[in-house]
């Protein structure tokens, strides 16, 4: 009986590790397969329901004993008492506060039976826990306490009936008329990390955490329906005016679905260096020309990612074009995402491109690199809107805006910048995604933050070795779960193999002979990993503004006490500068002082005092201007409209101010279709 036993067991492990080539484009394993899960689902889009049987078989690769096990049941957050509903109502934030809860925007998952191989009926043993807040109303988190322990190796199989009652679209997942989300929809094992059960409950601005497996899902819906998921489809069957259709995904954590009888579908073709990518776009028939538009942004992006961070690895990647206004939209799942776009929106407006490679760039910080969302958002969102920035600008240019104008200089980089320009010192960028002060600090920290702090430290190190750290990151980490240090460290390493030196800064200034020595913010005397080190203590860890000024130019003559001549050019004059470091946040820079005969000079500034006071004799030279950070790399500087300072007034002021007033615009736009 044991000899039959272990066969068994030593057969189901082969299959976890062993199945490759149907769903990605790699002949072994790319992940540890912890995990497997075979769902059969039928879905009512009338009831909104799904009827499911799931089987889930876990391997024991903790080195620990395990006693219970614990689940996720997202869709129990869609309730009037839940964590999730309490922190909306709080603070409000991206989502519809909702301030009563009627049925049809209730949303629910239920256990009616759990059953384990070795271990017998688990169904009376399920309890509900919150291992968060105490919330004994919040019921997404489930805990099941095993008979016996499952030993170190061994592998566990469960049979899970459940039954799901979706709500009208409230966050990522339910239904908008006859359209349906399945993201979060099935009982989901939390993932064993760092020694310990990680199963956070749903909050209203955390995502997800879970662990690489094998999924083979069924999906049963009626004949008029199309079906877009997670991996590819393997087969289909018709029966009585429904058809069942059977969908593979490997080396994957979550398996999410979208069903409509208004999509229609556009295919291309993606060849990496490793295979060919099949790109289906399933859009709403009320937009035409959204197909071809999802293909072409999608076969860019999945270029400049592959050129810069890795190929990737799967055979297919799906959009899905959400009904507007339905709470579904700019969403990422496992070679799954949603777009968002309307029947007016013309071609020249960028919102579906970037929504589109804002999520899928999540493929790979959120799907293959796979980060604790809950923890350590920033490692996702915020590294997902530094490659944001970097391939928008790549493909529209540096300063276009997303209306797809110059007028205002607000490209990509303005975008982030200003979110975080709106809450500086709110929240550390490392605080529990569900400890944010409010769901505006949350974004504007995750998102705009982290990107602004990244591309400062490129600006630091320069663009090729910031780019060859995330490269190597990326390679190291995909199919792993890493943390803030894996990622940090990484950099600290390009940074220390390249010497810390950027690519040649542009040190001439247009109409001026550059007349100073080469030094600024990204080659600077910073020698060692440890001055990067308090850079990251600074803008990660920390809260500290970054807040830089000009306070005064002078000029007077050496010999002050003196009439001046006639011929200003026969005098000596000291002009001076004075620098004033307005919050705590330290960063050595550049100041640049212009002056009347054309000539320019560059200072260094460690920024360590409060203030500090340059001074230039010259010999009939009078200084117009200065300048911190000329080369405008320190993006983290909260007010720049104060980084200089100009003798004679002129219109650049007016130029600016309306430039800000046109950005505004702009991102009235994108918070009104905010991506996730």
């Amino acid at each position: 009986m044991r000899k039959t036993l272990f066969l068994a067991l030593l057969s189901l492990a082969t299959a976890l590790g062993a199945q490759t080539s149907i769903a990605t484009n790699s002949p072994t394993p790319l992940s540890e397969r912890v995990v497997q899960y075979t769902i059969d689902a039928q879905i009512d889009p009338v009831k909104h329901t799904v009827d499911g049987s799931e089987t889930l078989a876990y391997r024991n690769l903790t080195g620990q004993r395990l006693t219970s096990f614990p689940f996720h049941l997202y869709l129990n957050a869609f309730q009037p008492q839940s964590t999730f509903a309490r922190e909306t109502a709080e603070s409000g934030g991206f989502r519809e506060v909702e301030r009563e809860y009627p049925e049809h925007r209730r949303g629910e998952i239920r256990i009616a039976s759990i059953t384990a191989d070795g271990f017998g009926d688990l169904t009376s043993a399920q309890r509900f826990t919150a291992p968060d807040d105490g919330n004994a109303a919040d019921h997404t988190v489930m805990e099941i306490p095993l008979p016996h322990p499952l030993e170190p190796g061994e592998t566990i199989t469960f049979h899970i009936v459940f039954h799901d009652k979706f709500p009208e679209s409230i966050a990522r997942n339910g239904y908008k008329r006859d359209f349906m989300m399945g993201g979060q929809w099935f009982p989901k094992i939390g993932i064993f990390w760092h020694g310990a059960w990680n199963c956070h409950q749903y909050h209203a601005t955390t995502e997800f955490f879970s662990d690489f497996g094998i999924y083979n899902v069924k999906l049963t819906v009626p004949e008029n329906y199309t079906v877009g998921t997670t991996g590819v489809s393997t087969g289909i069957t018709h029966s009585g005016g429904r058809k069942t259709m059977s969908f593979d995904a490997e080396d994957v954590h979550d398996f999410a679905w979208a069903a409509s009888p208004h999509f229609t579908e556009t295919t291309e073709t993606y060849l990496s260096a490793i295979g060919p990518v099949r790109i289906r776009v399933l859009a709403l028939k009320s937009h035409p020309q959204a197909g071809p538009r999802y293909a072409a942004i999608l076969r860019q992006t999945m270029a400049k990612f592959e050129q810069w961070y890795g190929p990737y690895p799967y055979k297919q990647i799906t959009v899905i074009d959400p009904e507007p206004g339905s709470a579904m939209e700019g969403m990422e799942y496992p070679t799954l995402i949603t777009g968002g776009t309307d029947w007016w929106e013309p071609s020249w407006l960028h919102l579906l491109e970037i929504t589109a490679e804002h999520e899928f760039g999540h493929q790979y910080w959120y799907g293959m690199v796979a980060t604790n969302e809950f923890e350590e958002a920033w490692l996702d969102e915020g590294i997902n809107s530094y490659t944001e920035v970097k391939v928008i600008e790549s493909l529209f240019g540096k300063d276009k805006g997303f209306l797809g104008g110059t007028y205002a200089s607000a490209g990509e980089r303005d975008l982030q910048r200003y979110e975080y320009t709106l809450v500086p010192d709110y929240d550390p960028m490392t605080r529990f995604a569900y400890k944010f002060r409010d769901e505006r600090s949350y974004g504007g920290v995750t998102y705009g933050k982290t990107a602004t702090a990244l591309l400062t430290l490129e600006g630091m190190i320069g663009e090729d070795t910031m780019r060859e750290a995330v490269h190597q990151y990326f390679t190291k980490y995909r199919f792993k779960h890493p943390t803030a240090d894996d990622f940090l460290l990484e950099i600290e390493k390009a940074a220390i193999a390249n010497n810390r030196v950027s690519n040649s800064p542009a040190y001439i200034t247009a109409g001026a002979p550059f007349t100073g020595s080469r030094v600024d913010a990204s080659n600077g005397p910073v020698d060692s990993a440890s001055a990067l080190r308090f850079y990251f203590h600074q803008a990660i860890y920390d809260t500290a503004i970054l807040d830089y000024a000009v306070d005064s130019v002078t000029t007077q003559p050496v010999q002050w006490w003196k009439p001046e001549p006639e011929d200003p050019k026969k005098t000596d004059y000291l002009n001076t500068v004075v620098v004033h470091r307005k919050g705590d946040f330290i960063l050595p820079t550049t100041v640049e002082v212009a002056f009347d005969d054309g000539t320019r000079t560059r200072v260094w500034w460690n920024g360590t005092d409060r203030w500090q006071r340059f001074t230039f004799q010259k010999h009939g030279v009078k200084v117009i201007s200065a300048e911190v950070d000329p080369d405008h790399i320190v993006l983290l500087d909260k007010d720049r409209f104060n980084n200089s300072y100009q003798v004679t007034p002129h219109g650049t002021a007016a130029r600016k101010l309306t430039a800000i007033i046109l950005f505004l615009e702009q991102c009235l736009s994108q918070v009104a279709t905010w991506i996730v």
